[in-house]
Order: C-alpha cells, then sequence, then structure tokens
C-alpha cells in the first residue's frame, strides 16, 4: 500500500537560456505548482501528497505533472488545466485524456 493515496510531482527544472532541453520553470511550472499546492490545500484532499521536482526527463513536453500511483503523465498549461486536473484525477479519480502525455 502506497502511504499517498496520490502522490503528485511537477517539474520546475531551471536551465539557462537556450538549453536545448528547454527549462519547465520559464514555461509556467512554478504557476502550475503553485495553483496545485493552493487547490489542494483548500480542498482539504487527505493522502495527496504535491511535490516539486528536478527534471522529470519529459523536457520536450514541458511543463509536465506525474501523478502516482497510476503513473500518469499529464502537460497541463494553464490554470482551468491544472484544476481539471484535481477534480477529475485527484478528486474522482479520473485519468484527463486530453492532457495526457
Amino acid at each position: 500500500m502506497s502511504f499517498f493515496k496520490k502522490h503528485v510531482f511537477f517539474c520546475n527544472q531551471v536551465r539557462p537560456e537556450g538549453h536545448p532541453a528547454g527549462c519547465c520553470a520559464a514555461r509556467g511550472a512554478n504557476d502550475i505548482g503553485k495553483k496545485l499546492w493552493e487547490r489542494v490545500g483548500e480542498l482539504e484532499l487527505e493522502g495527496v501528497k504535491i511535490n516539486s521536482a528536478g527534471c522529470l526527463g519529459r523536457c520536450d513536453q514541458g511543463p509536465v505533472v506525474v501523478v502516482y500511483p497510476e503513473g500518469v503523465w499529464y502537460a497541463p498549461r494553464s490554470e482551468d488545466d491544472v484544476e481539471e486536473i484535481i477534480q477529475s484525477h485527484l478528486v474522482k479519480d479520473e485519468v484527463v485524456e486530453r492532457l495526457k502525455v
């Protein structure tokens, strides 16, 4: 059994400007992480843990979020996308197919 019901990681890797792999932080990862932390706290979702991470290896699709234990990867682009991931995947256990990568 997993320690958390859902464990969410978002990449906030910072790389120098012009790095060939890109940089999730430069693409809005910190705003995505902030929204995740705020909303999970507001909703008091027990058993859900949000963590920032360094490079998650999906730079070409970043910023990215991965939800465990399912191992579902998402590429949210807006606060609305983050809210949909929270409401669908974290609350209802329904994968958001349109945001998967």
